[in-house]
C-alpha cells in the first residue's frame, strides 16, 4: 500500500515514521527547513517507546513529485484541511482512501465538501508529539492511538485492511461502534481546555485548580454537549466526568496546541473549536454564551496572526 502523509508535524511525522519503519511505501508532504532536513538527512523519531531513524525519506512540498497514494493520512491543522482537500482533488485516484486525524468535530464534513464522500473515513488520534527540530519528531509520553471508521460505522473490508496495516506497524488502533461519538468525546476535551488556556495563558495545572476558571471550563463543556445533543451525538454525564478526570490527570505544565499557537502569534484552530460551537449553536438554536465570550476575546489575536496567510 502506498501511503501519503499530508502534513509532517508531530502527528504525521510519528505515524508516518512508524508506517515507513515497518516497511511500507510512505511519502511525506512537508515544507521549509523541516523538508530540507528530511530530504538530506531523513526522519528521526525520538520516542519514550524507542527511538528510530529513517533514511532516505521521500518528501516534497509538491504533490506532483510523489506517487498517487492508496491511503492519505491528513495530519495538517483543521483550519488547513479544506485547502489540503483542494490540493488533493486532482491528485488522488478514485480508489484513494483519505483519513483525517486532526482535532475538530467537522473534519469529515470539510473533506466531503471537496472530495467524494465514498473515499473518506472519519478518524482521530491520541498522541503527544511535536517537531523538536527540523527532521526530528519528539514523542515524550502516552501510547499513541488511532481511532477511525466509516462515517456510517460499517466494518468494511477497507477499514479492516487499514486496521491491519496499523497493527503491523505497531500502531494501536480502534474501530469503535460509533466513530462520531468518539470524535465528539475528544472534541469535548480539547475545546474545553484550549480557549480558556489561550485566554489565561496559563498551563492546565493553574487553570484546573482555580475554582472560577474550572467553573468556566465546566460551562464551556455543557454548551458543547448541548450542541452535540442537538446533532444527535449521545454525549452523556459519564463523558463529562471522563474529560475532567483527563484534565486532572494531565501534568501541571501541559498546554493545548491551540493555546500555544495563539500565544506564539500563529494561526490557530479557534474558528474550528469555540467558533464552530458558536456557529452550530446559532444554526441549531442552542445558547453558547461562554464559548462566545472566549471566542470574541481571542478573535483579534487570531485575525492579526492570519494577516497575509492564504487559507
Amino acid at each position: 500500500m502506498k501511503i501519503l502523509i499530508y502534513g509532517t508535524g508531530g502527528v504525521g511525522g510519528y505515524f508516518g515514521g512508524k508506517l515507513a519503519n515497518a516497511g511500507n511505501k510512505v511519502s511525506f508532504i512537508a515544507r521549509g527547513k523541516h523538508l530540507e532536513i528530511l530530504q538530506k538527512k531523513g526522519l528521526t523519531v525520538k520516542s519514550y517507546l524507542g527511538d528510530f531513524a529513517l533514511f532516505p525519506v521521500k518528501a516534497s512540498d509538491k504533490l506532483s513529485d510523489l506517487e498517487t497514494p492508496d491511503l492519505v493520512l491528513l495530519c495538517v491543522k483543521s483550519w488547513q484541511l479544506e485547502a489540503a482537500a483542494q490540493n488533493l482533488s486532482d491528485f488522488i485516484s478514485s480508489k484513494t482512501v483519505l483519513l483525517p486525524l486532526q482535532n475538530g468535530a467537522d473534519n469529515y464534513d470539510k473533506l466531503a465538501r471537496v472530495l467524494p464522500e465514498n473515499q473518506i473515513l472519519a478518524g482521530l488520534c491520541k498522541i503527544i508529539s511535536f517537531v523538536e527540530s527540523p527532521g526530528v519528531i519528539s514523542h515524550p509520553s502516552i501510547i499513541p492511538q488511532i481511532v477511525f471508521g466509516e462515517i456510517n460505522n460499517r466494518q468494511t473490508e477497507r477499514v479492516l485492511q487499514i486496521q491491519e496495516l496499523f497493527l503491523q506497524a505497531g500502531i494501536e488502533c480502534i474501530i469503535p461502534e460509533n466513530i462520531q461519538l468518539e470524535i465528539w468525546r475528544k472534541f469535548l476535551f480539547i475545546c474545553t481546555i484550549s480557549g480558556i488556556g489561550a485566554l489565561t495563558r496559563m498551563p492546565i495545572g493553574v487553570n484546573r485548580s482555580n475554582v472560577g476558571i474550572r467553573d468556566i471550563m465546566m460551562q464551556t463543556a455543557f454548551e458543547i454537549m448541548n450542541v452535540a445533543h442537538k446533532k444527535n451525538i449521545p454525549l452523556g454525564d459519564s463523558d463529562l466526568k471522563s474529560i475532567f478526570q483527563a484534565i486532572d490527570a494531565q501534568t501541571p505544565e501541559t498546554t493545548a496546541s491551540m493555546q500555544r499557537d495563539i500565544m506564539n502569534g500563529k494561526p490557530s484552530e479557534l474558528d474550528n473549536f469555540n467558533g464552530y460551537i458558536i456557529s452550530e449553536g446559532n444554526r441549531l438554536g442552542v445558547q453558547t454564551p461562554v464559548n462566545t465570550f472566549i471566542y470574541r476575546c481571542l478573535k483579534p489575536m487570531e485575525t492579526l496572526a492570519r494577516r497575509g496567510i492564504k487559507k
